[in-house]
């Protein structure tokens, strides 16, 4: 099966419709699938539900899609350092269903796994339980989840093999391996695409059975969310 496209908006062709659900990779600016949100947004898709730890930076990332209006929903853990975010948000321009880092990975996953909804501790006696089954285990109140399945998943690696065998660097896995999996699709951009045998099968970090549509989107730009520098002390 032939898993590498020429571009990201080849890798997306006819997978993408109003309405759907996304879960994409990345913390920030740290390892988030730049070239497929560009391509995203290109595409004009819109009243998107998106599952991601946070939406980027201003017109950076997922804020992108943010600008052009394109989100109808968020399920994620963090809203600051986004000013449009926080914006709309607060002028309920924008539905976000707030969700703890952990949970969020932990949605992410048991979609992925095949697993419907799990209890947990986090949240109990705040807002994220509203609405939510409550069940005492051994004398301890947990709250219901429901796992996260997406239409499509969109991820940023490393190192790819031809099959589609990840490699994310360093804390670029974040969110990555988690997104990856819950996708009916799952489509990743990496830095370089090797041959098979390239890779230390003890080094793959997302197995190619979970990868569908493979891009190499480099040359990329590394930006840097804050740069907080010390002003120079006179000689």
């Amino acid at each position: 099966m032939q898993k590498i496209y020429p571009s990201a908006e080849a890798a997306l062709d006819g997978l993408l419709f109003d309405g759907m659900t996304l879960a994409a990779g990345g913390f920030g600016l740290c390892g988030i699938p730049e070239r497929l949100i560009d391509a995203i947004q290109a595409s004009g898709v819109k009243n998107l539900t998106i599952a991601s730890n946070n939406a980027g930076i201003d017109n950076e990332g997922l804020g992108k899609l943010l600008r052009t209006r394109q989100v109808k929903k968020m399920i994620s853990s963090y809203v600051g350092e986004n000013k449009e975010f926080e914006r709309q948000f607060l002028a309920g321009e924008i539905e976000v269903e707030f969700t703890p880092q952990g949970t969020l990975a932990e949605r992410m996953r048991a979609g992925g796994a095949g697993i419907p909804g799990f209890y947990t501790k986090t949240g109990v006696g705040t807002e994220v339980a509203e609405g939510k089954e409550h069940k005492d285990f051994d004398g301890e109140t947990y709250i219901l989840e429901r796992g996260i399945r997406a239409d499509v998943s969109i991820v940023k690696g490393w190192k790819a093999d031809e099959t589609g065998n990840l490699m994310f660097r360093k804390t670029t896995r974040n969110f990555n391996l988690p997104a990856a999996t819950c996708g009916k699709v799952c489509i990743a951009e990496v830095e370089e695409i090797v041959p098979v045998g390239s890779l230390d099968p003890d080094c793959i970090h997302l197995p190619s059975i979970f990868v569908n549509r493979l891009i190499d989107g480099s040359p990329y730009d590394k930006k840097i969310e804050f740069r907080t520098v010390r002003e120079r002390e006179p000689a």
